[in-house]
């Protein structure tokens, strides 16, 4: 008797540390519920989905990752405190030449690094380093990272005409094998390059036509970030949506209905 209850009970813990393990929070959802994240910032969860958007990238917390251009640092607030500990942290931001730079990118990235500099036992210390025109195409020392990431940024870069070269710099920072993630704002099949750079919206066989010209290869795709009720036909283009919602009060309950924006989700790899 003694032994059947000694068994009952050792299967009772087994189950229950079983259970406690499939219940657990992954590092990265821990990230994801920070309590230092701005409350504005979670209410884009329900569109940007990051939990499942950085599992899709394989990112784990010992990792090397570069986030390319995190403008307002949405992503760096989940990023610096789960690389903080056992991984790193790059951010490939803005260039700031004063002689080149608006003013706006500037502000964005001394907010951006005080915030690293004034809260060191959340975010760790971030590399920054600067990317982009005139002449910064070095995003992290050559071959050093396991991830390069970005989001909603790739229109930017065709706008600006240097797009080949952005995806070079990514090429270039990854270590042999290692993964680049793209998020993007999607257009319809068909939409031409002056639409794209109007709308803000690029189609996936011009975003995946960048990456394989750099030397990747496409892994995979999802659908994580999807947004079927975005039509990605708008007076100001993606910039009708939220969070910018730049037609001020004009259709303003359509756009919020609507949400954020339809997106690709695109897992590329350096061969190795």
């Amino acid at each position: 008797m003694s032994n059947l209850k000694n068994l009952t009970v050792g299967l009772s813990l087994a189950l229950a540390s079983i259970f406690a393990s499939a219940n657990a929070a992954s590092p990265i959802e821990d990230a994801v519920a920070g309590a230092h994240r701005d409350a504005k910032d979670v209410a884009r969860d329900v569109y940007r989905h990051p939990a499942q958007t950085l599992a899709f990238f394989d990112v784990k917390p010992e990792m090397n990752v570069v986030e390319i251009w995190p403008g307002g640092g949405w992503y760096a607030d989940i990023l610096a405190p789960l690389l903080r500990d056992k991984g790193s942290y790059v951010v490939a931001g803005f260039v700031t030449d004063p002689d080149s730079a608006p003013q706006w990118r500037i502000d964005l990235m001394d907010q951006l690094t005080a915030r690293f500099a004034g809260k060191p036992e959340i975010y760790g210390k971030p590399l920054i380093t600067q990317l982009g025109t005139p002449d910064q195409w070095t995003a992290a020392p050559a071959s050093s990272a396991d991830r390069v990431l970005t989001f909603r940024n790739v229109h930017n870069w065709l706008k600006g005409d240097y797009a080949e070269a952005m995806f070079q710099s990514f090429f270039k920072a990854l270590k042999p094998g290692g993964i680049l993630g793209v998020v993007e704002h999607r257009a319809p099949e068909g939409t031409t390059v002056d639409e794209m750079k109007i709308s803000g919206y690029m189609t996936e066989a011009y975003v995946i036509r960048l990456a394989e010209d750099a030397g990747f290869k496409l892994v995979e795709r999802s659908q994580i970030n999807a947004n079927p009720a975005d039509t990605a036909r708008h007076p100001k283009g993606v910039w009708s949506l939220p969070p910018s919602l730049r037609m001020g009060d004009e259709d303003r309950e359509k756009y919020i209905a609507i949400g954020e924006s339809d997106r690709m989700t695109l897992k590329f790899q350096k061969p190795e």
